[in-house]
């Protein structure tokens, strides 16, 4: 008998509502399984770079760097002009930071505060003041100045003349005024071992542009615009036009005479002349015009000089000639020699004068800038001179009111850990050095453990005593430039009496609010102002990468100084020379394959030395920072910049060497700011690696040198 069959209903075939529920519940948990694991993913992926640094200081920067640069072009095309911009357009990032560190002290000195009667602190103060106010200058017009032309003697052409001794007015000019018309004389370490103090004597600083250096057409034109700046201020001070046109045109005839006696650094250096050493007396016989001994005891007070004093010459056949120019102008011409030696002084005092000897001034140097085509410089702003002068005068006083500031022990130990970063990296980059001898490597690693460094503000700073001296001898009024002129004169014996004593601060010629670093090879100190150690180029709170990227190779190329002697031939004997030289040979075609932007190449050879300090202080730098994020977390990096670590680095260090170039100086037609940020970037592999360069592009060569 067959089972009873089962009755079909409409729901056969088709799941039951257990089977429905259960697929849901089972479609539910995969979504929510894949849902989770997208953003358990999303998460790992976003964590795994680093977080932006979101701080005021970091938001400051990356405002920084959105001011500048030029997204048209490719980081691998050309990482000069995507950082910097285009001509024209580029922010000098040094001079930027000066500017800011200025308008510090302006804000510090401009600050309403009261000071002990006759402290350093107020007679700063009195005179940054003094020199704001132009109103009282304006007053007083050109009888201050008037004054001083009389105590040297008068003026024939807009007064009475004394007849006064050519050497007495000399030597007044040297030492009251710090002008040195025919000669500078200075204090510095002597160029050779044991490097101690001597008195320097070299050319003058002239006013007007060289001779040599300018087209013969151009430099008339020169010329003629010169003199008539010189006679404009003989007008101004009162003289008769005719007689004015005519000293002013025997003044141009001596300093174009001048001219002729000088010989390029090149041709001395060609010469093996680069310095003599003679005492006083031979220097008497071979130019007689001059009373070395009266004018040189008068300048460098309180030493006491003799007739066998040694002194280092830098151009001896100049001083001949220069002597012997001054002779027959005396028999000639004398009244012409003392309005050479005004026109000169008033040409320095000009900053201290009223408006219409620093309009003439300022309109002279716009004049010669156009006829060599240089870019015109702005107007320097009152406030800004007004600083450097108080700067240089009381520097003492400043420089520990700005570390105050600017510089607290956070930021001292933070780039005190830097250095000593890169010192290590140095040290581990020498081990590997291919061409450097045993030996060698022994006595370099010695020096840099010798190394003095100070980092941001030098000990005399935190001296009390100096940073509130009185400055007893300076006597402020009754008028600006008597003021100005007591500056000078204190100025000048706290100079000479400094260089008197052992390792003295005033060796190491570096303010406070400087932002250049400094090695003194004879004391074997390295020096990096607090004015350096500030944003943009470093802070504690910023990430690491631009820290080691600026900073940091700073520090890494000051350092490498010691390397010179090595690298010029025969510096290292024991040494692979061939080797050595092979790699300074390589980096001498690379960077003379660098084109620039006028698509002209450069010569290598001579800027060697820098080129080789540019691409070792970047590359040890690198190798700092990249030991130092692996050993320790926490590196951060710039909100919507789509840059990582790395980049950072390298745009971090380019940041800092941006510039316009000037055509006009030789120091950017060897060596301009373009090549120095592409040259020792496209010498480092990692760059083409972390911003995929293509081989073969600007940024990345087919052949790179092994020097460092």
């Amino acid at each position: 008998m067959e089972p009873p069959s089962r009755q079909s209903s409409p729901e056969d075939g088709l799941p039951s509502k257990w089977a429905l529920t259960r697929r849901a519940l089972l479609t539910v948990l995969l979504s929510g399984l894949l849902l989770g694991s997208a953003v358990l993913w999303f998460y790992i992926f976003t964590s795994c770079g680093p977080p932006s640094c979101e701080t005021p200081v970091c938001l400051d920067l990356l405002d920084y760097y959105l001011a500048s640069g030029n997204n048209s072009t490719a980081p691998c095309t050309n990482f000069f002009s995507f950082v910097c911009g285009e001509p024209g357009e580029i922010t000098n990032s040094f001079q930027a930071l000066e500017d800011e560190n200025k308008n510090l002290l302006r804000r510090l000195l401009e600050a309403q505060r009261s000071w002990h009667p006759g402290s350093g602190e107020e007679k700063a103060f009195q005179f940054y003041s003094s020199c704001m106010d132009t109103d009282a200058i304006e007053a007083a017009g050109t009888g201050p100045l008037k004054q001083v032309i009389e105590e040297l003697g008068g003026w024939n052409i807009s007064g009475k003349w004394t007849f006064s001794d050519f050497n007495q007015t000399l030597a007044l000019l040297m030492s009251q005024y710090d002008y040195f018309p025919f000669f500078r004389a200075y204090l510095r370490t002597h160029p050779s071992p044991p490097h101690a103090p001597v008195i320097q004597i070299d050319r003058p600083e002239f006013e007007v542009p060289v001779k040599q250096e300018q087209e013969q057409k151009i430099y008339a034109q020169i010329i003629r615009e010169y003199l008539a700046y010189l006679q404009q201020l003989g007008t101004l001070l009162g003289g008769d036009p005719g007689k004015v046109q005519e000293h002013a045109f025997l003044s141009i005839s001596i300093t174009s005479r001048l001219f002729e006696y000088l010989r390029l650094l090149e041709q001395r250096q060609s010469q093996d002349k680069l310095f003599h050493v003679l005492t006083i007396e031979q220097l008497q016989e071979m130019a007689p015009a001059i009373d070395w001994l009266s004018c040189l005891q008068e300048t460098f007070k309180p030493m006491s000089l003799s007739p066998s004093q040694a002194l280092v010459v830098h151009d001896l056949d100049y001083l001949r000639n220069m002597s012997q120019l001054v002779q027959e102008e005396m028999l000639k011409h004398r009244d012409v020699l003392q309005s050479h030696m005004i026109l000169g002084l008033v040409e320095t005092l000009t900053p201290a004068l009223d408006n219409k000897f620093r309009e003439a001034r300022m309109e002279l140097t716009q004049k010669l800038q156009k006829l060599m085509k240089q870019p015109l410089t702005p107007a320097h702003p009152r406030w800004k001179k007004c600083v450097e002068n108080t700067g240089s005068f009381f520097k003492p006083t400043l420089a520990a009111l700005y570390v105050k500031q600017a510089f607290g022990p956070w930021t001292q130990r933070a780039a005190m850990q830097l250095f000593t970063e890169i010192k290590n990296a140095l040290f581990t980059r020498l081990e590997k050095l291919p061409w450097i001898s045993e030996k060698s490597r022994k006595e370099v690693q010695d020096r840099v453990t010798q190394l003095q460094v100070k980092m941001g503000p030098l000990d005399w700073v935190l001296k009390p005593e100096l940073a509130r001296q009185k400055y007893q001898d300076i006597q402020l009024g009754p008028n600006f430039l008597q003021s100005f002129l007591s500056c000078v004169q204190s100025l000048r014996a706290r100079n000479v009496q400094s260089f008197l004593q052992p390792l003295s601060y005033h060796r190491w010629p570096v303010s406070p609010w400087g932002v250049k670093a400094y090695y003194s090879i004879p004391d074997h100190v390295v020096v990096f102002p607090a004015g350096l150690l500030q944003p943009p180029f470093f802070h504690p709170g910023y990430p690491r990468a631009v820290n080691f990227g600026a900073a940091g190779s700073i520090m890494a190329r000051e350092v490498l100084h010691i390397f010179y002697q090595l690298l010029l031939p025969g510096g290292c004997p024991a040494c692979d020379t061939h080797a050595l030289q092979e790699a300074l040979l390589c980096l001498e075609h690379h960077y003379a394959a660098l084109l620039l932007p006028n698509r002209t190449s450069v010569n290598g050879s001579q800027t060697s030395l820098e080129n080789a300090a540019d691409v070792g202080g970047l590359a040890i730098a690198l190798q700092a920072y990249s030991r130092r994020i692996v050993e320790y977390r926490g590196e951060t990096t710039l909100p919507n910049q789509h840059l990582s670590p790395h980049q950072l680095f390298f745009r971090s260090y380019a940041q800092m060497m941006c510039r316009e170039s000037n055509p006009q100086d030789s120091r950017d037609i060897h060596r301009p700011p373009s090549l120095q940020v592409n040259g020792p970037l496209s010498s480092i592999p990692a760059f083409a690696r972390y911003f995929g360069c293509p081989h073969g592009t600007l940024m990345n060569p087919s052949r790179r040198c092994q020097l460092w």
